[in-house]
């Protein structure tokens, strides 16, 4: 699995004191971010070329809470290729502990949404990673 590593900032709580829910897509979408790069494939790069990666679903499990000055580790990876999307699964721990779980669906869009087939050299450079 591709690894990123996050630190908690106190922006990223909540008046609990522990990490806001939605800020851990940020952190999926980070870590997804980061193997695409780690893998040779700038997102920029395909997007001007008019091939996109949109979130199309995210299944997301919360297990435990994360806090103020907590190093997480961010787990991802594909789990399922078709010809127009990808499928990860990632994780979130603490030390070991499993704090979050998330299946995340990206589907290859188009500058006009529309779906479209991904690219073959996307395809060899994610299955090589996988």
């Amino acid at each position: 699995m591709h690894q990123i590593t996050k630190k908690i900032y106190y922006h990223d709580t909540d008046c609990g004191g522990v990490v806001y829910y939605a800020n851990y897509l940020k952190y999926l979408e980070e870590a997804r971010t980061e193997f695409f790069s780690d893998k040779g494939i700038g997102i920029k790069e395909l997007g001007q070329k008019q091939i996109l990666f949109v979130v199309r679903k995210v299944e997301i499990e919360y297990k435990a809470p994360a806090s103020y000055a907590d190093t997480l580790a961010v787990l991802t990876e594909i789990t399922r290729f078709k010809n127009a999307s990808l499928e990860f699964s990632q994780q979130i721990e603490r030390a070991g502990r499993l704090l979050v779980a998330a299946k995340t669906q990206l589907v290859c869009v188009d500058d006009k949404f529309n779906p479209r087939i991904i690219p073959d050299p996307v395809i060899e450079k994610l299955r090589n990673a996988s």
